[in-house]
């Protein structure tokens, strides 16, 4: 009996035999791209929705102005101008540059050193006062901002109370010009250096103990160690830290709103409370949406300075 019949420019394949296996193709909707799509369509969703489509909406109306009077018309770069030529605008471009060349550096060098002191088995007690240091974490930064008023009141106030132990004068703190950002940024400190001290403990843990084994047996330092093994085996963990606090810091509010309305003398008239000032006490929504643009392209630059000056050669 013959085999099964062939066909010309069909490679000689058997009519009615079984297809080869590399002739099979899976539907789209079964393959790879198409699974990890749907699993990233939910975050991709809330990305449109909660970022891509605000941050749209506000470039839009960043070039418009709206008046009761003439309504809605179209000023193209005319709002970047007026905010450019407003005095209090640069006043604030100013004590937010400062403000973040400040909290910065300071929030994430006291959470590396906390995280080391706290990652060591020889000091006594490091479980308590690593729950001490996380413990404002869980309290509201509106919270925190009335405590820290209590604190900061000229008369009667905490800190001018231990100033008076020591034999200091009282001080203003927020109601003077020269201490209400450094009163902010001390607020801010005590809630913020436990949170980003958590990851860095984190990524201390992950780091294998070998390495200081045979830094130790090297006769390194403790400090030689904490330069050579410690700082560069962080680098990651440390780069997470000093975006995402700068991200934070460059849009606090509350505090702000809370303790001193952007004062006194315009000493912590951040830029997002001086778009809330703009958006709803003088109800000039163009000019306040040019504002947050602007809020958004500096913290892309600095982030992006960040990025360059952390990334690692790996």
């Amino acid at each position: 009996m013959s085999g099964p019949s062939t066909r010309a420019g069909d490679g000689g394949q058997a009519v009615g035999a079984r297809p080869r296996p590399g002739h099979y193709r899976r539907p789209w909707w079964r393959g790879t791209a198409a699974v990890a799509l749907a699993f990233l369509l939910p975050s991709l969703v809330a990305l449109t929705l909660l970022r891509l489509l605000p941050g749209a909406t506000a470039l839009w109306e960043s070039l418009h102005h709206t008046s009761l009077l003439s309504g809605r018309s179209f000023v193209g770069l005319g709002n970047y101008l007026d905010l450019f030529a407003n005095a209090d605008f640069r006043g604030a471009v100013a004590v937010t540059l400062l403000f973040t060349l400040v909290v910065n550096p300071l929030q994430v060098a006291v959470s590396v050193a906390l995280a080391v002191l706290y990652t060591r088995r020889r000091m006594a007690g490091s479980k308590v006062w690593r729950a001490l240091v996380i413990l404002p974490i869980a309290t509201p930064p509106a919270v925190s901002a009335v405590v820290w008023s209590v604190v900061f009141r000229p008369e009667g106030g905490l800190a001018n109370a231990l100033l008076a132990v020591v034999g200091l004068p009282p001080q203003g703190f927020l109601t003077s010009p020269d201490q209400a950002l450094a009163s902010i940024i001390v607020l801010l400190s005590w809630i913020g250096v436990g949170y980003w001290m958590l990851f860095l403990i984190a990524g201390i843990n992950d780091i294998p103990a070998e390495l200081y084994e045979a830094a130790e047996l090297d006769g390194a330092s403790p400090m030689r160690a904490f330069l050579s093994v410690t700082l560069p085996m962080l680098r990651r963990p440390l780069s997470f830290v000093l975006v995402a606090a700068t991200v934070s810091n460059l849009l606090v509010f509350a505090p702000v709103q809370i303790l001193t309305g952007g004062g006194p003398e315009g000493s912590t008239n951040l830029l997002m409370y001086d778009i809330y000032s703009r958006a709803y006490s003088l109800g000039d929504m163009g000019r306040a949406q040019a504002e947050v643009v602007v809020l958004v392209v500096i913290t892309l630059v600095i982030v992006a300075v960040q990025f360059r000056m952390l990334r690692s050669e790996d």
